[in-house]
């Protein structure tokens, strides 16, 4: 398998400058130690920091983002709380932004990469344990991030870049989690965490990157007070209407469709070749091993439905999490289908 195109950014460091980022790291490590901490999901520990809650792996690397990391104007930033359409979102705009490099669908970096190779996270594969030189990946940068708005870097907001956001309904969420996590569970042979225990954790917040409603709220209304450098898209209207949202993202990043490109049905082949059946069916994505993460690739293309949820929750459950979203809520204008 090719190497990501991301790697290039961990150019060799003089000794000085590996001492240092070290040092760097280190002190992160220590300020966490002095965090409030819950029961993690798959990690030891959830940290709080800064009002969200983290897994002790990735919590330098938040660190390490909100200092180092230097925002561009021509950024584009794909936000997500976990599980809400990460992947998908991630290739659709792979694809969209890179359309004319890559005019054939059958010889389309998605088909040797994984999206999350092509559009790396921040916090989760770039800082992790060292800080990359991201001055050498092309304009635009596409980058992922799981950070909630109101911990990124001030450059993000000084610099105008673009962000986008995705969310799904927090009941097809939660379930997606608890799948994701209890294959990161199996991997490192720890025993499945039962549903039950799962669901109380997310219900009060502790979960990755959490809570939930707090992360799309903030979404939701820098989406309203800033359109121009925010857009804030729901993962049931991309599904039930994919060509409408995929313009919408072509559209807000500057790369809009041209009536050629309409006419020809790119806006349709882009979909197709981002959709769930055609990804979680190749190769790359089927028997691929991610060197950087917990998991390999398979991991993240389980069914990708709407409403999934119902043959997992019992109606207790799903009582529960309506209340908790219409009480989170409430007077934000912000709703999501059920």
């Amino acid at each position: 398998m090719a190497d990501a195109p991301y790697l290039n950014c961990f150019v060799p460091k003089t000794v000085e400058r590996e001492k240092e980022e070290e040092s760097i790291y280190k002190r992160y490590e220590e300020i966490m130690s002095t965090l409030p901490r819950e029961k993690g999901w798959w990690t030891e520990h959830l940290y709080l920091h800064q009002g969200f809650w983290y897994p002790s792996i990735y919590l330098p690397g938040v660190m390490a983002v909100q200092n180092q990391y230097q925002a561009h104007f021509s950024d584009i930033l794909l936000a997500t709380g976990p599980k809400c359409g990460t992947t998908w979102l991630k290739a659709l705009v792979f694809a969209v932004v890179n359309r004319k490099l890559y005019p054939s669908a059958q010889q389309h970096p998605l088909h040797s990469f994984n999206p999350h190779q092509l559009v790396p996270r921040l916090e989760q594969t770039l800082y992790l344990n060292k800080i990359p030189e991201l001055d050498i990946l092309p304009s635009p940068r596409l980058l992922g991030i799981h950070m909630p708005y109101s911990s990124l870097p001030q450059s993000v907001l000084d610099s105008g870049c673009r962000v986008i956001y995705i969310c799904r309904n927090p009941k097809d969420t939660f379930v997606s989690m608890w799948h994701f996590m209890n294959k990161i569970r199996a991997k490192v042979s720890k025993a499945p965490l039962p549903l039950e225990e799962a669901f109380e954790m997310f219900c009060k917040g502790a979960s990755s990157f959490g809570p939930f409603w707090d992360h799309a709220l903030e979404y939701w209304k820098a989406s309203l007070d800033r359109p121009q450098c925010v857009l804030f898209l729901k993962y049931e209207e991309m599904k039930a209407e994919p060509a409408i949202h995929v313009k919408r993202l072509a559209d807000f990043m500057g790369c809009s469709f041209s009536s050629d490109e309409h006419k020809e049905g790119l806006v349709e082949e882009v979909i197709r070749l981002c959709s769930f059946e055609n990804l979680s069916n190749l190769d790359v994505n089927k028997t691929g091993s991610n060197p950087h993460g917990v998991v390999d690739f398979q991991a993240f293309f389980r069914k990708g439905k709407v409403g999934d949820s119902t043959n997992y929750l019992t109606t207790t459950m799903i009582e529960k999490l309506d209340r908790l979203t219409q009480h989170k809520f409430h007077g934000s204008s912000l709703t999501l289908s059920s």
